[in-house]
């Protein structure tokens, strides 16, 4: 029966959902914290930050990591079942999951305070560089670098990926044009992911 359970991927992922929920109304109870508290929907974004950021990032790197390396190396006559299958189904979550980070980041960073906000969106020269706002540069940085990235992803790579992938037809110079704008496109946000999960990890652990 569990096997029959765990075939189903939308039985999966909708099970793993539940248990979330669960652990998440479980931490509300042991906690000093109510439903309404800014702190808890903090907890909550943040929970939803970074499982769509998992989802994004893990997406960019299976192409970067995986898919653009070996497709030279695919016979020719098996390319088709990536381009036409696969490659529109990782895109799909690929620019959802971006839109939903970018979301959830941004609503945790108002929950927080409109002030918290403020300061790290102007990399803390909302109420003067001083010393102890520095952090916020840092971590204004690790945001904008997301965004960048996420206007990336809607705005170049998958416009040009739906002529790449036959979705948008267009004449085969157009195509391969396309094919390569996309990839530049998603190394430059492969480049730039590192930088900005550096950002935000060595925020929370260092300055919180």
């Amino acid at each position: 029966m569990f096997g029959k359970l765990l075939s189903n991927f939308r039985t999966t992922v909708l099970l793993s959902l539940v248990l979330a929920g669960v652990m998440i109304y479980a931490f509300v109870q042991v906690t000093p914290h109510e439903w309404n508290d800014s702190t808890t929907w903090q907890a909550i974004f943040r929970w939803i930050h970074v499982a769509a950021g998992i989802l994004w990032i893990g997406l960019l790197w299976y192409f970067n990591f995986v898919q653009i390396r070996v497709m030279p190396s695919i016979p020719a006559e098996l390319k088709p079942a990536i381009g036409k299958h696969i490659a529109p189904e990782a895109l799909f979550w690929f620019r959802w999951s971006a839109l939903a980070t970018v979301l959830a980041g941004l609503a945790l960073a108002f929950t927080r305070g409109h002030a918290y906000a403020i300061e790290v969106l102007s990399f803390g020269l909302a109420q003067g560089l001083t010393e102890d706002q520095k952090g916020f540069t840092l971590m204004g940085i690790g945001v904008w670098l997301a965004i960048i990235m996420f206007l990336n992803v809607w705005g170049i790579i998958w416009p040009n990926q739906k002529r790449a992938l036959g979705i948008v037809v267009v004449d085969d110079e157009a195509k391969a044009k396309a094919a390569r704008v996309a990839m530049l496109a998603s190394r430059t946000n492969m480049l730039l992911s590192l930088p900005m999960l550096t950002s935000m990890a060595m925020y929370q652990t260092l300055v919180g």
